[in-house]
């Protein structure tokens, strides 16, 4: 099921399988020493597909002065290549365009995902840059 929460109103076993999801995947997987949780996560939205107590795909979601943003995107190893990630999209696209219509997003995309969030409008702006060891893309759509 899809939920979108802010933290106050996230069970502790929500947050659990989230936070599980986004370190597995960066830390773990992608073997980036750094520190996953930071005081974004304290005023974003956390939008998560849950199935039986597990995280499957997730995002967090949260202004940034004039622009949204979105990022910590991820989707477990296990189902990957099932459409989840698109979902996601679908997902945070439609929950931005209700809560703040009209306003641009801005992301920083992993250069190994950029061509789908082309696919979705988003355009590549500027140059590739690093960012905790990864290639990164800034993209946006307006």
């Amino acid at each position: 099921m899809w939920i979108n929460k802010q933290l106050n109103d996230l069970s502790a076993k929500e947050f659990f399988a989230m936070a599980q999801l986004r370190i597995d995947t960066f830390v773990v997987e992608q073997q980036r020493n750094y520190h996953d949780l930071d005081d974004i996560d304290l005023n974003a939205f956390h939008l998560a597909y849950l199935e039986n107590g597990r995280c499957l795909a997730y995002a967090r979601i949260f202004e940034n002065g004039a622009t949204l943003h979105f990022g910590r995107v991820a989707t477990a190893l296990s189902v990957r290549g099932e459409g989840y990630g698109g979902k996601l999209i679908q997902q945070i696209l439609a929950f931005c365009n209700q809560k703040w219509p009209g306003r641009t997003i801005e992301i920083e995309a992993q250069e190994q995902v950029v061509g789908l969030y082309e696919k979705y409008g988003f355009e590549s702006v500027g140059e590739l840059f690093i960012l905790a060891g990864t290639p990164h893309q800034k993209m946006i759509k307006k």
